[in-house]
């Protein structure tokens, strides 16, 4: 289970930066101080064969470059943002950049949700990235064997149980991915 917040006082990036290196994830959403444990290995697994496909997709369109976390997305602003999300891919626009702080337009974020982590994934994190104006945004529920697509103006997400459609702006092919595939991999040992 996650650690509790502390939501009695608004941290800074500065303050999260500075926390030692205990294991868990810190994260900050307009000053509220996210806590997670490290992530299992299935997740981690999940992350990757996600991560290969899209990078694989990528290595041959200019659409971008696919990333996985650890990293301190912030979108510039100075103090009450830093997260960390599992896959995400850095627009075009910003794809020359190497700076954590500098990027400020992305594609795709991807969390895969785990019992530690669910609040802060549907919800916490979703409302920043749907104000930071992230086009796609997956929630991928390993549990439920599904994934809930958001995109900025949505109020609930799309279920989606089959398969993982991204369409970037400008390529003519579609990425796919079956749902089934994914998990099989998060399986593996």
């Amino acid at each position: 289970m996650g650690m509790p917040a502390a939501t009695d006082r608004y941290y800074t990036k500065d303050e999260v930066l500075a926390f030692p290196e205990d294991g868990n994830r810190y994260e900050l959403v307009y000053g509220e101080l996210l806590v997670t444990p490290a992530p299992r290995y299935n997740h981690q697994q999940l992350v990757l064969a996600l991560a290969a496909e899209l990078r694989s997709y990528l290595s041959t369109r200019s659409a971008g470059v696919v990333m996985i976390s650890p990293a301190d997305i912030t979108w510039g602003r100075p103090d009450d943002v830093l997260v960390q999300p599992d896959v995400f891919v850095i627009a075009p626009e910003d794809a020359q950049f190497r700076e954590w702080d500098e990027f400020r337009h992305f594609s795709l974020f991807v969390e895969v949700v785990s019992p530690s982590s669910a609040r802060y994934d549907r919800f916490t994190k979703r409302r920043l990235f749907q104000d930071m104006g992230v086009p796609l945004y997956w929630v991928i529920d390993p549990a439920n064997r599904r994934a809930e697509i958001w995109t900025p103006a949505a109020t609930a997400p799309v279920y989606e149980t089959v398969r993982l459609v991204w369409h970037p702006s400008g390529v003519t092919e579609a990425w796919t991915m079956e749902l089934d595939k994914l998990f099989a991999e998060g399986e593996r040992r």
